[in-house]
């Protein structure tokens, strides 16, 4: 840490995004043994206009950047400027971001070396209310010329961190220092005890956020690779990075295997609403299209059919019933079939498509209808749902390794009962009545397709 110069650094910004925002300012302090030794210090042209909210926050403006340099003009001596030296800023992984993505926007790789002041506040001092700059210039009677403006901003930074070094005993101050190095790649809000039992095993896991609201939920066959990847790409993707910031809590649970994780996943997201899961969400009624074995077109009926024995097909699963339509009318013009005997369209006679030689005659008797369905099935065989194969309710036993948790789940007409420990409580689960989810069916088919390959025992109940 002594041999390395320290950078002190804070920069201002367009927004929150480092893929999609700009940087406009971008102040640095270069401190080598305590002292410092050269400052940089620079507005810089972001290329789009500056938000009014931002500028109103900042005090920059589009008339403040009109002169200043566009950042690829600076890169490259900023970039010399800068060399190995460890990066020191609050919040450290957002000015990280943002310098990364602009500097490989100019073409250079730029991957330093990171401390993050607010991370080390939540280390050094755990029982303080707050920890972002401003509470803890307040706390330690620390002045500051002008709030947001990168170069006052890296200024105080220096100023806290002179400030910590005489209040701490050295031992506890290069401790903090060194967990601080371990765990850098972690979430400023983020304790890193919270991770010390994540398990390299299958499970799912719940991000949260201020006042424990949940962030997201996921899945993985190995948790403790699937968490810690997220905090290793934030500055490449926003969510990943929105993700990061908002992040101050950890929960999960080990599952007996992947099929437990993802209905579990499922279950999760649908019951707790997460504001960053747009997938697997609770939808609406669902739609499918239903062909009785002795009708010439298939009628549009509600996703519980699914549950329920049926002595026909059933074909697609549709958010709506227009996206239902959309789907059929697809397939009759691609395979010319007749809208009107498919019961899209009204009338007598011959059709429309059949007057423009779409359609091969079944409204007006130039096709049989028994040929007409025959065709019309076999066009929607791609769509075509699953059937349930067994008489009645299935218990589907999951261990994915020796000495791991085990579990019987209940599945009936591809609806989700719930799981057990044991097979004779298994049996006892009844739940509330069967609902067929689509993303249960998915998940369901998946795995029942290929019960060996996911070393699962399939039996009827």
């Amino acid at each position: 840490m002594h041999d390395t110069p320290l950078v002190f650094i804070d920069v201002e910004t367009t927004g929150t995004r480092a893929t999609r925002d700009r940087i406009t300012e971008i102040a640095a302090l270069k401190v080598v043994d305590g002292n410092v030794v050269e400052r940089y210090v620079s507005l810089i042209h972001p290329g789009t206009s500056v938000p009014a909210h931002i500028s109103q926050l900042t005090g920059i403006d589009d008339d403040m950047l009109a002169d200043a340099p566009a950042f690829s003009t600076i890169a490259a001596s900023l970039l010399e400027w800068l060399g190995s030296a460890t990066l020191v800023a609050h919040n450290a992984r957002f000015d990280a971001s943002f310098l990364r993505n602009e500097f490989k926007c100019a073409g250079y790789t730029y991957r330093p070396t990171l401390i993050c002041t607010l991370r080390l506040s939540r280390r050094l001092y755990p029982t303080l209310s707050a920890h972002n700059l401003e509470a803890l210039l307040t706390h330690f009677d620390i002045s500051r010329a002008r709030q947001h403006r990168a170069e006052d901003d890296a200024t105080a930074l220096w100023a806290l961190w002179q400030t910590w070094q005489r209040q701490c005993e050295p031992e506890r101050w290069q401790g903090a220092l060194a967990d601080e190095q371990r765990h850098r790649s972690l979430p400023a809000h983020l304790a890193s005890e919270q991770l010390a039992d994540l398990p390299s095993a299958p499970g799912v896991y719940l991000f949260y956020g201020h006042n424990r609201l949940p962030l997201y939920v996921g899945k993985s066959v190995n948790l403790r690779s699937r968490v810690l990847g997220h905090f290793q790409r934030d500055h490449q993707n926003d969510k990943e990075m929105r993700l990061a910031q908002q992040i101050q809590h950890i929960e999960w649970e080990e599952t007996a295997g992947d099929l437990s994780a993802q209905l579990r996943e499922a279950k999760l997201v649908k019951t707790l609403m997460p504001i960053m899961n747009r997938q697997l969400r609770r939808q609406g009624q669902l739609k499918t299209w239903y062909w009785p074995s002795d009708a010439p077109c298939p009628t549009l009926v509600s996703g519980k059919a699914l549950s329920q024995p049926q002595p026909g097909k059933l074909f697609g699963l549709f958010r709506s019933a227009k996206e239902a339509k959309e789907a059929l009318r697809s397939v009759a013009e691609e395979h010319q079939l007749c809208p009107r005997v498919l019961g899209l369209e009204k009338g007598n006679g011959r059709c429309f498509a059949q007057q423009l030689g779409k359609c091969r005659g079944a409204c007006c008797g130039q096709e049989s209808l028994d040929a007409h369905t025959q065709r019309a099935q076999q066009a929607l065989a791609k769509l075509q749902v699953s059937a349930w194969p067994w008489p009645g309710r299935i218990v589907i036993r999951e261990q994915s390794r020796r000495g791991g948790p085990i579990a019987h789940h209940v599945v009936d007409h591809w609806c989700y009962l719930g799981s057990a420990t044991t097979r004779r409580r298994a049996q006892a689960l009844t739940g509330e009545a069967p609902q067929f989810d689509v993303d249960t069916y998915r998940i369901l088919t998946r795995f029942l397709n290929a019960p060996e390959q996911h070393k699962l025992r399939i039996s009827p109940l």
